[in-house]
């Protein structure tokens, strides 16, 4: 059993009959009264988020999902196929289960597909990729305030923040988890 105590980020369980995953959880301790925490859950099935509060001494079971490393070969549409490297069975995925972070994935990556009684609803990036810059503005040389940034275009289209000594086709590192800009390679 789980209890809404533990919640964290990603944590699956059940609820009223379906499975839920926590997308974002806040633990409140009001000056008055009990302390309860605040979610946004989402229903791994039909993909519904709801905010619903819990008593931290809230119990729950937990889901269990299926967590299957896979190879992202190609996307046509709004398809994209992943390849079981056990079986090399080839799998669609329809691109609104895959998330925001899933713009920093390369063709023939490897990566973590989620099920849940095989329906698959999510799609887990590794933490960190390298990916190269492609388009970005030149570092103005006196701009050297802490802190500062600009914008850059990475091979795969997705826009992040990058420090101003970054400059066209260099590599980055990026954290899949929260968009940002790691370091360069």
């Amino acid at each position: 059993m789980i209890s809404a105590g533990e919640f964290r980020n990603g944590v699956t369980f059940k609820m009223d009959g379906n499975a839920y995953q926590i997308i974002e959880f806040q633990h409140v301790k009001p000056g008055k009264g009990a302390a309860f925490v605040r979610t946004k859950i989402k229903n791994v099935i039909t993909g519904a988020v709801v905010e619903r509060t819990f008593n931290p001494t809230d119990k729950f079971p937990p889901a269990f999902v299926e967590r299957k490393e896979m190879q992202y070969l190609y996307n046509e549409g709004n398809l994209y196929y992943f390849m079981d490297n056990e079986t090399y069975e080839t799998i669609p995925i329809d691109g609104s289960v895959l998330g925001s972070n899933f713009k920093f994935a390369k063709e023939n990556m490897e990566m973590k597909v989620m099920s849940f009684k095989g329906h698959v609803f999510g799609v887990e990036l590794p933490y960190f990729v390298e990916l190269t810059v492609t388009k970005t503005e030149p570092g103005v040389r006196g701009d050297t305030a802490t802190n500062v940034t600009k914008n850059a275009v990475l091979e795969t289209g997705a826009e992040i923040k990058v420090p101003m000594f970054v400059n066209e086709g260099d590599k980055v590192r990026i954290d899949t988890r929260t968009s940002e800009y790691m370091e360069r390679v």
